[in-house]
């Protein structure tokens, strides 16, 4: 494990995972191929760091039921510490997942424990300078968590890293609370769309300029799916870094697979490119597996980026 730990706010719920060749028309029915439950949500960042092995804490609140235990039993089996105490009166929530025949997810969200996490549960935890904290857009949009949270990011020490994906709600976030995350982020990670979103631009050079001014005292990636990423640091410039061909089964978490190794390969000291590299190898590894946290370990993705070097352009 890397000295330094990540501390994760995303919420961990249970995802319930579908594969159907196509979206059912409205009022209709279609039968799945397959499916899953699995635990998801921040499950996926935190077993993505530790399967690098990065030391991981969940910030956040299970509860009491049988999504409740999934989610605990696959956290101690990734070695995932817990810093709050559970909700003993309800179960945490459970996300469906529809994944289509070109690997595209669509999702509908049903919260529960997990949004009862707040001011006084967040005082107890401290990270140490050197520590790295990962929220995400999930985090802030809800009323229930979002100010307390926003409030905890702003009084950390300044030697702790933070790292924020605003998520496909970002311009759902209340406009104080996104402010305040921004103006401590280190890392902003996000996806073409997001970038967009939030930069209020659609030219690439335009879209990290204004992404680097707002936010991201270190640096931005963009998740570009096979393409890759784009890189963009304020002493290192923008550099695009390529992709990998492989066939995608699902989608589903790849992008918290790419925050979660590009997170611990920081951690461990390798430059911001070499993350960005590796990032990507493991999120073309990831795409070929169904289910939601399907990282794989730093050996994996040393293997592939030995035998399988064939990358987009």
């Amino acid at each position: 494990m890397t000295g330094n730990r990540l501390f994760n706010l995303d919420t961990v719920m249970v995802d319930v995972v579908t594969m159907v060749e196509h979206l059912p028309v409205h009022g209709g029915d279609i039968r799945a191929s397959q499916h899953v439950l699995a635990t998801g949500g921040g499950f996926n960042v935190m077993s993505a760091a530790a399967r690098q092995e990065m030391a991981a804490t969940y910030v956040g609140r299970l509860g009491r039921g049988a999504f409740s235990q999934l989610a605990r039993s696959d956290l101690e089996r990734e070695h995932i510490d817990l810093a709050v105490a559970p909700d003993e009166s309800q179960d945490v929530g459970f996300c469906l997942v529809l994944v289509d025949a070109t690997g595209e997810r669509t999702f509908v969200t049903a919260p529960g424990a997990e949004l009862t996490l707040d001011a006084n549960a967040l005082a107890r935890v401290e990270p140490a300078d050197g520590d790295y904290v990962f929220l995400s857009g999930y985090c802030l949009v809800h009323p229930e968590t979002g100010p307390a949270i926003a409030a905890w990011i702003s009084r950390l020490k300044p030697g702790v890293v933070v790292a924020f994906d605003p998520a496909p709600r970002v311009l759902d976030i209340a406009g104080d609370l996104l402010s305040a995350v921004l103006a401590r982020t280190d890392w902003l990670l996000l996806n073409t769309a997001e970038a967009v979103a939030l930069s209020g631009e659609e030219d690439t050079s335009d879209v990290l300029e204004v992404l680097l001014t707002v936010s991201a005292r270190r640096g931005v990636v963009v998740h570009a799916g096979e393409r890759g990423c784009v890189l963009a640091t304020r002493e290192g410039g923008v550099h695009d870094v390529p992709g990998f061909v492989v066939d995608a089964l699902d989608t589903n978490g790849a992008g918290d697979t790419h925050d979660g190794v590009f997170l611990a390969e920081l951690a461990a000291g390798s430059s911001p490119l070499e993350a960005a590299r590796r990032a990507n190898a493991a999120s073309a590894l990831a795409v070929e597996r169904i289910g939601p946290a399907t990282c794989p370990t730093r050996e994996e993705i040393t293997t592939f980026l030995a035998t399988r070097p064939r990358q987009t352009s």
